[in-house]
């Protein structure tokens, strides 16, 4: 029977039980994510950049894991043994090749691993100096990149938060860094501060790592850190205008208390993103340092010392200069490409 629109009367069936099949057609609604969790998807669809992060971790974890278990080592001079003659047999071995002694040792039914990468000058295995040098060049990429963002990351939100005479100081130091050439800046910082380092660190734990390594993160850490600085400037100081900041200030937080709680975790995509493409240019600067000579102490190998060492023979032996070049070219480009992908999933003026 049809109802009049005046009457007053309930239709039960109005207040049916709806079905799960129904719910589930009139609310569709995704599960709870995070800014994250988003990130991480969108990074996930990148091909490219995904690819180039499984080669990162795997370079890396060859780097740390291989000179652990790897017969010989990147400092030891095969055929020298004390008071025996040198064998000279050793140096300069081709990829696969074996000394006169190792074919000996060979024919008498012992086993003897093979020199991948042949051997250098020395009689030094070139394959395990290659991964050690990749291990110094990573290490120092990271470590450096470390230090840039700390010292960025802090005098850029202390600019961005307290503006005023403090903002214009910082931003003048700024651009006096930014007018000084860098490669010629970084040249002359190494040559003086490895001279004046050694005898600082003589007798202690540091001497290990050599006057050229200080020097180069020492120089990182002076040079390096502006455009990163300049970066989270920008970000807090339109930050610094949203309502949660004025909040904060009305309830008596302190400035170090708004900036760690508030202004730099709504900047961590960009500080990721940052970093992410940073290391690149510290790998990239490390390795030029070590070619000019000023990286790494000998016998302690790095990708660029290895690539300068091989000058000397390039003409008989172009692949000791071809192998370090190709694994700088890899690490450098898969970082970029990495460092890309984050930016496209993590920024979010991108993801339109």
């Amino acid at each position: 029977m049809k109802k009049s629109p005046l009457s007053l009367q309930i239709n039960m069936d109005d207040f049916i039980q709806a079905t799960e099949e129904e719910k589930a057609y009139m609310v569709q609604m995704r599960p709870a994510s995070t800014f994250f969790k988003d990130g991480v998807k969108r990074l996930l669809k990148n091909k490219v950049a995904t690819t180039c992060f499984f080669i990162i971790i795997i370079i890396t974890l060859a780097a740390i894991i291989l000179p652990m278990f790897w017969p010989y080592a990147y400092d030891t001079q095969l055929g020298i043994s004390p008071g025996k003659p040198v064998d000279s047999s050793y140096n300069n071995l081709a990829p696969f090749e074996y000394s006169a002694t190792e074919l000996a040792r060979i024919a008498d039914g012992e086993h003897v691993f093979p020199h991948l990468f042949g051997t250098d000058a020395a009689g030094r295995d070139y394959f395990i100096r290659v991964v050690f040098g990749t291990r110094i060049s990573l290490a120092v990429g990271f470590f450096a990149s470390i230090i840039v963002l700390i010292i960025g990351m802090t005098i850029g939100s202390i600019a961005g938060y307290c503006g005023g005479k403090v903002d214009l100081f910082i931003m003048r130091i700024v651009d006096i860094i930014y007018s000084l050439p860098d490669m010629l800046m970084v040249i002359l910082l190494s040559s003086v501060l490895g001279v004046s380092l050694e005898p600082l660190i003589a007798g202690t734990v540091l001497a290990k790592l050599g006057t050229n390594m200080i020097s180069l993160f020492i120089v990182f850490g002076v040079l390096y850190w502006v455009s990163m600085s300049r970066l989270i400037r920008g970000q807090i100081l339109s930050l610094r205008e949203q309502e949660y900041v004025l909040a904060a200030q009305a309830t008596g937080a302190k400035g170090k208390w708004i900036i760690m709680k508030h202004l730099i975790p709504n900047c961590i995509s960009v500080i990721i993103i940052s970093t992410a493409l940073q290391i690149p240019n510290a790998i990239f600067t490390e390795s030029y340092l070590s070619f000019l000579g000023l990286g790494v102490n000998a016998p302690m190998p790095s990708l660029g010392s290895l690539a300068s060492e091989a000058l000397n023979g390039l003409a008989s032996y172009p692949y000791r200069l071809a192998i370090p070049a190709i694994v700088i070219s890899l690490i450098v480009l898969s970082l970029n490409l990495f460092g890309d992908g984050l930016r496209d999933a993590f920024d979010p003026k991108l993801n339109g």
